[in-house]
């Protein structure tokens, strides 16, 4: 397991890309003024100890070792001792929406943006809670099993987009039957199911019948509304830009709209409750509140203790890179001439 103490210091690599654009401008410039002072033959007699490549070896050698002090900066740690802890919570899955309808705009800055950022707060305010994600459309698909590593939660979550499933549609009956696989702990008695969606379900009676046998295995359903009823287009963007919206078969413009009432039955005939996502604020203080009323189980849990700081190594190695370039020379060496690596003609 890695930590990061100093993640700021990451910024400074943006340096980088700025140092070999401005390498690249100078070695530009001082070859066109070289032109206007000599024709190349003449340079190489002019200075036939100067190197071809050495500079741009000096810069990588640079590079490297700014990018190694950086890391060190940032201070990285590995853990090295792994143990065992009992912890109280609830285990909690989130099924997200990812199909094509999720796109829509008609709430900032798009329906799946906001269930993901539903689904981020709502993870900043657990405290020893087991969680699941799972992306479905046409289908369902495992995101990240059962887990206490809020961290990894959140970079699985920002990962999530339309294009993760070829399989279109929004089929909530197998998100459901999916999610009743991650509670893999028996004795967890206290599940609970978060389904974030626009309510367009294809597969309306396959899910009820999920739903029921959700509810025998212990599972509480809650759904979470992201939408607006009056509806929306949903654009087909490249690079950002709109391309054009969706058409259906007769070439009419869909408009996907909010589809309250299957997400309230779906959440009743689950034990829970229909919460409006609209305002993410809201929605999260409810659920957190929802969440605090039921009563927690005590599992274990494996995480790591002890870190050990790494950051020597780094900055030993950048100054390293450092070093070689401060003495490493921009003119020929002379037993890589007599290797003739490059097959270079001598000046005579």
């Amino acid at each position: 397991m890695i930590q990061i103490d100093e993640k700021t210091y990451f910024y400074l690599l943006f340096i980088i890309p700025i140092m070999v654009i401005i390498f690249v401008l100078l070695q530009i410039w001082k070859k066109r003024t070289q032109k206007k002072f000599a024709d190349s033959p003449l340079l190489k007699r002019l200075a036939p100890t100067k190197s071809s490549f050495k500079s741009a070896l000096k810069l990588i050698l640079f590079i490297l070792g700014l990018s190694l002090l950086i890391i060190g900066l940032a201070n990285p740690k590995i853990g090295t001792k792994l143990e065992t802890v009992k912890r109280e919570g609830i285990d909690i899955v989130f099924a997200v929406d990812v199909s094509k309808s999720m796109l829509a705009e008609d709430i900032a800055p798009n329906r799946l943006e906001k269930a993901k950022r539903l689904v981020s707060e709502i993870i900043n305010q657990l405290g020893s809670d087991r969680i699941g994600i799972i992306a479905y459309a046409g289908q369902a698909y495992p995101q990240l099993p059962i887990t206490t590593d809020y961290g990894a939660a959140k970079m699985f979550l920002q990962g999530m987009n339309t294009d993760m499933l070829s399989s279109q549609g929004t089929a909530i009956n197998q998100a459901i039957e999916l999610a009743s696989t991650y509670y893999d702990d028996a004795e967890q008695t206290n599940r609970v199911l978060f389904i974030i969606s626009d309510g367009e379900d294809h597969s309306e009676e396959s899910t009820l019948n999920a739903v029921e046998k959700a509810v025998d295995q212990g599972i509480k359903i809650y759904t979470i509304g992201v939408g607006n009823e009056k509806g929306a287009p949903i654009p087909i963007k490249r690079n950002g830009i709109v391309e054009r919206l969706k058409k259906d078969l007769q070439g009419e413009v869909v408009i996907t709209k909010l589809n309250k009432e299957v997400l309230i039955d779906i959440a009743d005939d689950g034990n829970g409750e229909y919460i409006d996502g609209s305002i993410t604020d809201d929605a999260v203080k409810y659920i957190k509140e929802q969440l605090n009323k039921i009563e927690k189980t005590e599992f274990e849990a494996k995480q790591f203790s002890e870190y050990k700081d790494q950051f020597q190594w780094f900055l030993a190695g950048g100054l390293l890179f450092l070093f070689l370039d401060i003495f490493i020379l921009d003119r020929k060496t002379k037993w890589l001439q007599k290797l003739n690596l490059f097959n270079e003609k001598k000046v005579e």
